[in-house]
């Protein structure tokens, strides 16, 4: 059986493989760099290979370090389940950084919060954001990615999630727009033109699929692929947008710009956290996700 020092450079190995780098590793950890640069160099030294190498990409595994990969991984989760290893997160003394996957929407509406929120009872946790993109996947799975937040369909199976809250969408109009005032109606709707924001992880393939249902006209002149400065093209033109109501409620605070109900149907959606079954019962992760459920699951996350 493996020494104790063994299993110790076994979980600097794991960590380097999730984050893709040294200092990350270390970081997570609650080691010094120094010590994960010496433990890295006895594993090289035991299994006569360099096992990562860097790259503009990070740390990147060569073929045995990745084929290692799986039962090392395996073998420091047995290890950690025996020894209680990580079994408490003290979030007022941890130092820790944590990857979260999620829309720009949430960047906006979460962020400030979480980031006061972390200030306050666990100022030893940094946040590093990434985006929601077709390896989100595999980002959990890895560890790359503690969480992912958005509507994503493709992670209901295989992944463990939880319900934030219900999203349903809203128009926004500029407080100038020439012709629309008190309200939106759907011949207005129908004969504006407008800006259409496609984003992974929203729910905005919800829209298409219900316009193109219900057979109603959309004259979209312009295509961005983000929300970031979505008010600030609204704002002056008068173009319409359909947002999420979150979104729309806290970009009308501005009072530059005006929400209006959908003038037809459309289903909610649920926001949700995703994670993979390797970290569900990890403490830091439980952490996280519980205070963002908390700051998310009310009406006043925004």
């Amino acid at each position: 059986m493996m020494e104790t020092l063994e299993i110790r450079q076994l979980s600097v190995f794991d960590e380097i493989y999730k984050t893709r780098s040294v200092s990350r590793a270390a970081e997570n950890l609650g080691l010094g760099q120094p010590a994960v640069s010496i433990a890295l160099g006895k594993l090289r030294e035991h299994f006569g290979d360099p096992l990562f190498v860097r790259t503009s990409a990070g740390m990147e595994p060569t073929p045995l370090g990745e084929e290692l990969a799986e039962p090392i991984r395996v073998a420091v989760a047995a290890v950690s389940a025996a020894s209680g290893h990580r079994a408490e997160f003290d979030p007022t003394r941890a130092r820790r950084t944590f990857r979260i996957a999620m829309t720009d929407i949430s960047q906006l509406v979460l962020l400030p919060r979480l980031w006061e929120r972390l200030r306050t009872v666990a100022p030893g946790i940094h946040i590093d954001i990434a985006n929601l993109s077709a390896n989100t996947a595999g980002m959990l799975e890895s560890g790359e990615v503690d969480v992912a937040l958005g509507f994503m369909p493709q992670l209901e199976a295989g992944f463990y999630q939880q319900a934030l809250f219900r999203q349903h969408y809203v128009c926004m109009a500029s407080a100038t727009h020439p012709r629309i005032r008190r309200g939106l109606t759907l011949a207005q709707f129908e004969a504006e033109e407008h800006a259409v924001v496609s984003t992974s992880g929203t729910g905005h393939l919800i829209i298409d699929r219900e316009i193109a249902r219900q057979d109603i006209k959309r004259r979209v002149v312009l295509r961005i692929p983000s929300f970031v400065g979505i008010a600030y093209v609204v704002e002056r033109t008068a173009l319409l947008v359909t947002i999420p109501q979150r979104l729309g409620e806290l970009l009308a605070d501005e009072e530059r710009l005006r929400v209006y109900p959908v003038p037809f149907p459309l289903p909610e959606y649920a926001v949700k956290q995703h994670w993979h079954g390797r970290y569900n019962n990890d403490p830091g992760n439980r952490w996280l996700r519980a205070l963002i459920q908390e700051l998310l699951s009310s009406p006043l996350g925004h």
